[in-house]
């Protein structure tokens, strides 16, 4: 789940944080990092589990319809369609998810205020009204509409996103407001590949998708605190009108981050270590760090290039 370009991102985090720190040393500073990737992956369980406690909160209301109408002596007829789904079902008995939801302590308990505004908007989606007017009950239906909520009602919910916020000090988790829609994502992925056949025993996604992701994150990390000062010379000494100590924080260490991808990582591609740390600096940085950044980086390879001293396969652009 987690690639090289959430670990990028962790990285210059982390890196971030190390530094204005101040006291952090390079062994607490590769702990953030594994919590971080641990957050990560802690943050799509819980909005896994956001099936069952919808689902959970739809069985309530009906429950309560029924006492109402009973108590008025209104006729009332009970729509379980949406309560009985078998994709929800097979969710909330899933072993991989429950036992990791318990080993880990995480819940909605300081969620729970979101869960009925995003009930009401699941209500009011016509793709809802849709699915519990058709009599055919299959496991391929009941899928679909969790994918459609998970990737039409949940992105960019405010409710979704004030319950993480809360959440996300209570249960001591990081960057969680950060990461929502990559991780809805990768929850409609995870739907995606469920099969009705797997029954409780149906695999999730991995935190990483291999090994490799792990030893680039801690590699990456690692050199950049040991080649800091290099890097951070490397950059001033190629600075045009302007004043080192003007430069943002954050656009010293995605520049520091990147030239150490760049000149310790030739197996990975000179065009997608940079195009990955521009679209870092865009998403974290101010308007107009990333042309900045992708300047500075320009100047430096040409004369690595020159040099010869630029391991990596790709030329140089332009």
């Amino acid at each position: 789940m987690i690639n090289r370009t959430m670990v990028r991102t962790r990285v210059v985090q982390t890196l971030f944080a190390y530094y204005k720190d101040g006291e952090k040393t390079p062994l607490t500073a590769k702990k953030d990092l594994l919590n971080g990737f641990a957050s990560t992956y802690n943050l799509y369980c819980v909005l896994l589990d956001l099936v069952n406690e919808i689902t959970t909160l739809a069985e309530e209301q009906i429950g309560i319809a029924i006492n109402k109408a009973k108590a008025t002596h209104t006729p009332y007829v009970a729509n379980y369609k949406f309560v009985n789904n078998l994709f929800a079902q097979q969710v909330f008995n899933n072993h991989t998810l429950r036992n990791y939801l318990t080993n880990n302590h995480l819940g909605w308990d300081a969620g729970l205020d979101a869960i009925m505004s995003i009930y009401k908007d699941i209500l009011a989606a016509p793709f809802y009204q849709e699915y519990i007017s058709n009599e055919n009950i299959s496991y391929e239906e009941d899928k679909r509409i969790w994918r459609k909520i998970f990737a039409e009602i949940l992105p960019n919910n405010t409710a979704l996103q004030a319950a993480l916020e809360e959440m996300e000090l209570v249960l001591d988790q990081n960057y969680w407001t950060q990461e929502i829609d990559i991780i809805l994502s990768y929850v409609v992925k995870t739907i995606k590949r469920f099969k009705q056949s797997n029954g409780e025993d149906q695999p999730l996604l991995q935190m990483f998708e291999s090994e490799e992701e792990v030893s680039f994150a801690k590699d990456l990390l690692r050199l950049a605190i040991e080649k800091h000062e290099e890097y951070n010379d490397l950059v001033v000494s190629h600075l045009k009108n302007w004043d080192a100590d003007r430069i943002a924080y954050m656009d010293k260490i995605i520049l520091q981050t990147a030239l150490t991808e760049i000149l310790n990582f030739p197996d990975i591609a000179l065009e997608v270590s940079l195009n990955e740390y521009l679209e870092i600096a865009k998403e974290y940085s101010s308007e107009k760090s990333h042309i900045f950044i992708n300047g500075i980086l320009d100047e430096i390879l040409r004369k690595y290039k020159q040099e010869n001293n630029l391991l990596k396969a790709m030329m140089l652009r332009g």
